[in-house]
């Protein structure tokens, strides 16, 4: 019906809908398009110290270094032979570590634009600077978590249970690390020592492969979530889950639900005591801590890729496979604003330090720049 004229001729009416998708697809919000990969983006990072550089990853085996003022590249990562799926800046901003699907890992030294230190391991599932030093952590295929001290490249192995290492974050504390493995289990090792002081494992663990983990500012508790469609509060202290957060679907059995269902990204809010859990088929969940409830449901169209809180609000931000970035007040549950400029699904985003920007890597081959704007700012 849409469109159609009195003596049923709806041409014209074609004509305007044809015309509104157009404008649709060429909504862009974004301040700048950076666009020197010939494929999909799957990964970007900020420098933590200065907020200015963005490293980009991708699968035309490249990695970027470049402003994100202009879009100006300050240097290219060259010489992977794989798509480039992990990139990170060092604590301190003055290393950037870039990691391809194949193992091949290699740092750059920012201020020379060099490669100080490379090295070739088995298939890569993530990469994660230590907060406080110079030394480099990777996650592999075959379970091991690797640690390296940059550039002098001594060398600990955490020895894995003989399946994926999926994820791993080091506590803030610097002495400890959390990670998740394909079969369910975290373990949290003490990095000094080389050795797991806690297995959380059976009943306590997963069903499924650990899809994402976070921890809280004093890194006494962990949130990790899984493609069961769970997400577990474990207390990095005893080793002991706290909590487990599950949501259902009133119209899907357990079974359908828990196939679909899949937890993609957690976090901690800084300011409340809040969690968001980012399920795949599009549910934001923001659950309160203290009285363990579920405080509302931020409904997407298409799966949550990533979430991230603001550092200093009650404000999350999502990126999803429909293209667009979007903030949600926690307290209240609304969408606050919504960012499009993507042809495709976003693989990755991050926000700087006031939360005023944000960075995103597509399947559509192109990295923005978002300048997010708020009522309160």
């Amino acid at each position: 019906d849409v469109g159609e004229t009195e003596d049923g001729d709806d041409e014209q009416g074609d004509w305007d809908t044809d015309d509104e998708m157009e404008q649709e697809k060429e909504q862009d919000d974004s301040e700048l398009t950076f666009s020197k990969h010939t494929g999909s983006v799957f990964c970007v990072s900020l420098d933590p110290a200065t907020n200015s550089l963005a490293v980009t990853g991708g699968e035309d085996d490249k990695a970027y270094v470049w402003r994100v003022s202009d879009g100006e590249v300050l240097f290219e990562c060259t010489g992977h032979k794989d798509s480039v799926t992990s990139v990170l800046f060092s604590h301190d901003s003055s290393l950037v570590a870039t990691g391809d699907m194949s193992g091949l890992i290699k740092v750059w030294k920012v201020e020379t634009k060099q490669e100080v230190w490379s090295f070739e391991v088995g298939d890569l599932e993530w990469m994660e600077w230590h907060p406080c030093a110079p030394v480099l952590l990777a996650g592999m295929a075959d379970g091991n978590v690797w640690m390296w001290k940059i550039p002098g490249g001594d060398c600990k192995t955490l020895q894995g249970p003989g399946c994926h290492s999926t994820s791993g974050k080091v506590l803030p504390d610097g002495k400890r690390a959390v990670v998740g493995y394909e079969d369910g289990n975290v373990r949290l090792w003490d990095l000094k020592q080389g050795n797991a002081t806690h297995v959380i494992k059976g009943h306590d663990g997963h069903q499924g492969a650990l899809t994402c983990l976070a921890c809280n500012k004093d890194g006494s508790l962990v949130l990790t979530g899984s493609v069961d469609g769970r997400a577990k509060l474990i207390n990095t202290a005893t080793g002991k889950v706290v909590i487990y957060f599950k949501m259902y679907h009133s119209k899907a059995s357990q079974e359908d639900a828990e196939e679909t269902n899949s937890v993609e990204s957690v976090g901690f809010c800084n300011v409340l005591p809040l969690i968001a859990v980012a399920y795949l088929h599009g549910t934001l969940a923001i659950y309160d801590l203290s009285s363990q409830v579920l405080r509302h449901k931020c409904q997407h169209q298409a799966g949550i890729v990533k979430l991230q809180w603001e550092e200093s609000s009650s404000v999350v931000s999502t990126c999803s496979l429909d293209g667009a970035v979007r903030l949600w007040d926690a307290r209240s549950g609304t969408m606050v604003s919504e960012y499009r400029g993507h042809q495709a699904e976003i693989l990755d985003f991050t926000l700087n330090r006031e939360a005023s920007m944000a960075v995103t890597a597509s399947g559509d081959h192109q990295a923005k720049v978002f300048c997010l704007q708020r009522p309160d700012r």
